[in-house]
């Protein structure tokens, strides 16, 4: 009995024993750990695969092999060169001192800067492009091709071919080159609107001149807006971004290669970096695969991109404070894309939207914030009928809107002409300047952006255009009927405050050459 009582005992304060350290592990486990969880799954991770029925880890994600091996014959490396111009050093303010000694001598002229012409070396350039179709289309970015006089595509088992630009838009920074080839591998289409936060993707390209690169990262954010892209005047009230920002690698060369899903599908064009020393330091940015489509089929049947436009003016509310939001008199508790003013017989005024409404919708696609705005409207052309849900004074209100083009018409846009290769901002001069001047008309080139004039020439904002081609120009009219289609022409005027008229030959066209 004595001894029954003693096992008792024992057991007891065996039991007891284990089970304050069992308490006292579950307290210490607790506290020493603030993220503490409990082991059932919340719901936000049930729906993700990432857990099978009874609450066991499921296995890591897919190999990207499969995709990179599809993808890889697919995407090219684009070299282009420039050739050398023929640029005018004229300029009104470095004028020869020694000229009424020696008269005008060519090696004082070229000392001073008023030698007629300068040349300079051919300039060599490298980016990456994606194979779109078996007969040789290819997208890429505007910034690999812009002004290019040869483009040569290289494929990934090295065959080379000449190309020829079918197409560009700076405002998308998207170009579309072809190749004379037939069934060629070629990149099939993803979605970037089921594109989510967090998913696996993989960029290709030929980063500093190497052969065919892989890296892989996620998607770490929609619809970023950087400031990077212009239109063809060089402002940036026309340019359309809506990146998609991941952390796969990209460095110079990567620009106008491919970034896909690990199904190897293309879901977007990689277009620029965030670095402070022009190579990968984090982040890199590519245009969504839906903007890319939209602007490839346009450059293909068209020659230009069809845009739609709604024709109202915005502002992102749900990125200004309190302050900023009473400053531009709208209301503190509004969030989104608030409507600041609207285009005379505008697309949206003639549906009956207002100044003051609140975009929510554009369709059945929620709008959070200006890029997001103008992704959707570049799926859609002039004709093109839309729905547009606003919220005014806190009710829901669905509008149909029938697109405009940036005329507001609803006519097919045409490629542009020449006089758009100038690159400046251009306005008939005023009677009375004209007057004050001593001439009887002109064309002020009032900010010289990309284009003819930038690259060959050293002309100044403020240049008065007297002539094209030996004919008087006395207005912007003038000026676009006298170069017409032609690739060359000559512009001749004054710098006001100057007598002496200034010549710049240009060539709009490199095919003239």
């Amino acid at each position: 009995m004595k001894t029954k009582n003693i096992l008792l005992t024992v057991l007891i304060s065996a039991l007891t024993t284990m089970a304050v350290i069992f308490g006292y592990n579950k307290y210490q486990h607790n506290s020493n750990n603030p993220n503490f969880q409990a082991v059932n799954i919340p719901s936000n991770y049930k729906y993700a695969g990432f857990f099978d029925d009874k609450g066991n880890p499921t296995p890591g994600p897919a190999d990207f092999t499969e995709a990179a091996n599809a993808a890889i014959p697919t995407v090219v490396h684009i070299k282009t060169t420039t050739n050398p111009r023929q640029v005018s050093n004229n300029l009104p303010n470095q004028k020869n001192p020694f000229s009424d000694m020696f008269g005008d001598n060519d090696l004082f002229n070229q000392f001073f800067g008023n030698g007629r012409q300068q040349h300079m070396y051919p300039e060599m350039g490298s980016g990456s492009g994606v194979i779109i179709s078996d007969d040789g289309y290819i997208v890429t970015n505007n910034h690999v091709v812009a002004g290019a006089d040869e483009v040569t595509v290289t494929l990934s088992d090295r065959k080379t071919y000449k190309a020829k630009v079918i197409g560009s838009d700076p405002s998308y920074d998207l170009a579309v080159v072809k190749v004379d080839a037939k069934k060629l591998p070629f990149m099939l289409y993803g979605n970037s609107a089921d594109v989510k936060i967090g998913q696996w993707v993989l960029a290709l390209g030929y980063p500093l001149n190497l052969d065919a690169t892989v890296t892989a990262g996620i998607i770490s954010a929609k619809s970023r807006r950087l400031g990077l892209n212009h239109d063809r005047t060089g402002g940036q009230s026309m340019a359309v971004e809506s990146f998609l920002q991941t952390d796969a690698a990209v460095n110079p060369g990567n620009s106008g290669g491919a970034l896909i899903n690990t199904n190897g599908q293309l879901i977007g064009i990689n277009s620029a970096i965030a670095s402070p020393t022009g190579y990968y330091n984090g982040y890199s940015y590519a245009i969504p695969v839906d903007i890319v489509k939209k602007v490839v089929n346009d450059l293909v049947k068209y020659g230009s991109v069809q845009r739609g436009f709604l024709g109202a003016m915005y502002i992102d509310a749900g990125m200004l404070s309190d302050q900023e939001k009473k400053k531009e008199n709208i209301p503190a508790s509004v969030d989104g894309i608030y409507i600041t003013d609207l285009t005379k017989d505008g697309a949206a005024m003639q549906s009956g939207i207002q100044k003051g409404d609140v975009i929510k919708k554009i369709n059945d696609y929620s709008i959070n914030s200006g890029s997001e705005l103008q992704e959707q409207l570049s799926n859609y052309k002039p004709g093109d009928k839309i729905n547009v849900t606003i919220n005014r004074n806190g009710t829901d209100r669905t509008y149909p809107v029938t697109l405009k083009n940036n005329a507001g018409t609803y006519s097919i846009v045409k490629p542009a002409g020449m006089i758009d290769k100038l690159g400046a901002e251009l306005q008939t001069l005023d009677p009375k300047q004209a007057k004050d001047y001593g001439l009887t008309g002109g064309v002020v080139v009032r900010k010289i952006n990309e284009g003819a004039i930038n690259d060959q020439t050293r002309m100044r904002d403020g240049f008065i255009i007297t002539k094209a081609n030996g004919k008087d120009i006395k207005s912007v009219d003038d000026l676009k009927n006298v170069i017409g289609n032609n690739k060359q022409v000559t512009i001749t005027g004054v710098y006001p405050g100057y007598s002496e008229p200034f010549e710049y030959p240009l060539v709009l066209d490199d095919s003239a050459e």
